[in-house]
């Protein structure tokens, strides 16, 4: 993970005024310092992947309930008119 080595790098160099970064580079593109510490503040990628599933799973749930949410008024007025009948 390409992002945490630059997490670690640029929060040790806040706490340790020794630690100086000068730049970096991921593959073959050269960052300066504005870019390790852009890189520094993205999310991991495990952080991404989570919020890929977390967006993919929000519309199967939403369906659900809206699936789910009739058939429980059905019931319920069902159970309601059961209710008057008996009585």
């Amino acid at each position: 993970d390409p992002i945490a080595a630059s997490k670690v790098v640029v929060a040790y160099a806040k706490d340790n005024a020794k630690l100086v970064i000068l730049g970096g580079s991921v593959g073959v593109t050269a960052l300066d310092v504005e870019g390790v510490k852009a890189l520094a503040s993205l999310p991991s990628l495990d952080e991404l992947r989570g919020k890929l599933v977390g967006l993919l799973m929000a519309p199967a749930t939403k369906i659900a309930g809206i699936m789910q949410a009739p058939a429980g008024q059905l019931a319920r007025v069902i159970g309601a008119y059961s209710k008057k009948e008996a009585a």
